[in-house]
């Protein structure tokens, strides 16, 4: 919010506040409460200005409604992704504001005339605008991939840009109020170029946009120099052999051809066991991992790195690029006679391919731009872009002030009470008398002022969890992991070799998602209970998984049923022939169906037999869902 000229003294015989326990009797404070409350004041609440009272109890609505579900959507975890129906809330909210705020602005514009300098409660209004502006962003996800909106988006954030300039530049006639809403602006303005840059940067770059094209031909001539070995090693020896790039592949030199790209430099970078060169594969972390301590006192690290490179593969059939038999072949392999005879548990297995959909999610759902997490990344984005922003709105400070710097300074200062420190004083002294009186046009003032907070919280908010929130991605760890086996001065130099074990030790106290499975049964079926239960799956039931997973993968037929009732413990029993029926449908989904109810019709009738207890019970759904 901005203030007025503290030479402007309030006109007589109004409902000026008198100084009291709340309201000191500052020359500046009582002017700009004044201001601030005479609007409501004057304005016939019954007459023509109740829609314009109704609407700024809509926007306090909204504001409430944004900054909780902003804060409290993101408690439990660091994700990017918001949820659905969390991110549609925020959405319309925002899309709500910016026809509320355009009406009451050009009622309060047009109530002071066209000649004279807009009123507080028209700059509070304009700051609300510009604050919703830039939330807007926070809430829309970052594509990377080219084509998929056009710049229809960016059209239409810069058309609301250059219309917010306009505002602050053809209504505002004092210095000061002019600098502090231009420095705004410079700031929406600095915010939409920056995301425009960055994905547009990214839609070319073959390590983002185009890495689909560039990894189908590095999979396709990497197999034919690494041939097909079905007798070879097992475990550990897998993995270590294994040339699927986690970064670096965009480096290589390309010449485009047909049938994709020929990479010249592909046998040099996967048979060089130097973990230099500039494709970081699979299996040179894997090797690197028995010799460096960190990561062989912490095998998820390096497992992690395993989760994004299959990630890029899963991308690629996404983006119709689709995976040959061959690549299918070598990559169940990979998992089963490398990553599962490795001897790991099935938690860490299923985890594995929980990172992989996880990295996929972020990719297309994201709405910070953590797919470009890199220490590169990082310097440009939260070192120089804001220098370069600060030194803008520098500029513009001094350009409102026609190049002198010690009148924008003191105009800055002057001109806008809110910068001189006034801003707690005035929400108290409002907000007091609110308290003290519950008189109405300190209530609706009160309200105005609740939203311009709890815009300007979001807003900084927002912009600390981003960068909490990029430290402690995925994506971050595993571009440091490459750096840290790639670069020897990220394992030497005693600032640098700290990050890892530090962003490591951050994560770990965090609170981690849980791999779950939603529950259905249609013997549970109500039209009120339309969300489906969430249940964290048990580690048995992973490892069962991934046996049977592994069992498969070495030509193990998969079963409809037929082969339990067959084996020795249900040949003899009477109700394996009743049961053979349901084996002999030729559709896979009644097949499930049929099991499914008949799992919940064998849980319902032993529990009541058992008279279990609901304590004993509560994993029983569980249970019957992975039955089903």
């Amino acid at each position: 919010m901005a203030g007025i000229n503290s030479t402007s003294p309030p006109p007589p015989f109004q409902v000026q506040p008198p100084p009291s326990a709340f309201c000191d009797s500052s020359s500046k404070l009582l002017p700009f409460v004044y201001n601030l409350t005479i609007f409501y004041a004057e304005a016939n609440l019954r007459g023509d200005e109740a829609p314009l009272v109704a609407t700024s109890v809509v926007m306090f609505v909204l504001a409430v409604l944004f900054f909780i579900l902003n804060v409290f959507s993101r408690s439990s975890d660091v994700s990017t992704i918001l949820n659905p129906t969390v991110r549609l809330i925020l959405s319309t909210s925002l899309s709500l504001f910016l026809p509320a705020t355009s009406y009451l602005f050009s009622e309060a514009k047009n109530a002071v005339g066209q000649t004279a300098d807009l009123s507080v409660r028209a700059r509070t209004i304009l700051m609300w605008m510009f604050l919703v502006e830039l939330l807007r962003k926070k809430v829309e996800a970052i594509l990377v991939t080219a084509g998929m909106h056009g710049y229809s988006d960016t059209i239409h954030s810069a058309s609301r840009v250059v219309w917010l300039g306009s505002l602050v530049f053809f209504n505002l006639r004092s210095a000061g109020k002019k600098a502090l809403y231009g420095t705004l602006w410079v700031l929406a303005a600095a915010k939409l170029v920056q995301r425009f840059v960055t994905v547009e940067l990214g839609k070319r770059s073959f390590a983002y946009g185009r890495n689909p094209q560039l990894l189908a031909s590095y999979m396709t001539q990497m197999l034919k120099l690494q041939g097909q070995d079905n007798h070879g090693p097992a475990g550990s020896d897998v993995l270590k052999r294994c040339n699927y790039a986690v970064i670096g592949e965009e480096e290589l030199k390309k010449e485009a051809g047909p049938k994709g790209y020929k990479l010249d430099e592909l046998e040099k970078a996967i048979l060089d066991t130097d973990s230099s060169s500039s494709v970081i594969t699979v299996g040179k972390i894997w090797a690197f991992a028995e010799k460096d301590p960190m990561l062989r006192s912490d095998p998820k690290l390096k497992r992690l790195c395993l989760s994004f490179a299959l990630f890029k593969l899963l991308r690629r059939r996404l983006e119709e690029f689709p995976i040959t038999d061959a690549e299918a072949s070598n990559c169940r392999d990979l998992v089963f006679k490398g990553l599962w005879q490795e001897g790991m548990v099935g938690e860490d297995a299923i985890q594995v391919f929980s990172d992989e959909l996880q990295f996929l999610c972020e990719y297309y759902h994201s709405v910070l731009p953590v797919v470009f997490a890199s220490p590169f990344f990082f310097v440009h984005n939260y070192i120089l872009f804001p220098i370069i922003v600060w030194a803008f709105c520098i500029l513009m400070l001094i350009s409102c002030s026609n190049g002198d710097v010690a009148y924008a300074l003191d105009s800055f200062r002057t001109d806008n009470y809110v910068m001189s420190g006034g801003m707690l004083r005035m929400a108290r002294c409002v907000l007091g008398k609110v308290w003290e009186s519950l008189s109405t046009p300190f209530v609706f003032c009160g309200v105005d002022i609740s939203i311009t907070i709890l815009l300007i919280l979001a807003f900084a908010y927002e912009e600390v969890w981003e960068f909490i929130v990029f430290l402690l991605s995925n994506w971050f760890m595993v571009s440091l992991l490459c750096s840290h086996t790639s670069t020897p001065e990220w394992r030497t130099h005693p600032l640098l070799r700290r990050i890892i074990p530090s962003i490591v030790s951050v994560r770990n106290t965090m609170n981690q998602p849980k791999v779950c499975f939603k529950q259905f049964s249609v013997l549970r079926f109500s039209r009120l209970s339309l969300p489906l239960p969430t249940r964290e799956v048990p580690e048995e039931a992973k490892t069962l998984i991934m046996e049977r997973l592994a069992r498969v993968s070495r030509d193990a037929p998969l079963s409809n049923g037929m082969s339990v009732l067959r084996s020795a413990e249900h040949r003899l029993s009477i109700q394996s022939h009743e049961l053979s029926w349901a084996c002999k449908s030729d559709s896979i989904a009644e097949v499930i169906l049929t099991w499914h109810i008949a799992t919940a019709l064998l849980d319902a009738t032993c529990r009541r037999q058992r008279g279990t207890r609901p304590e004993d019970g509560r994993d029983v759904p569980a249970a019957e869902g992975h039955a089903a």
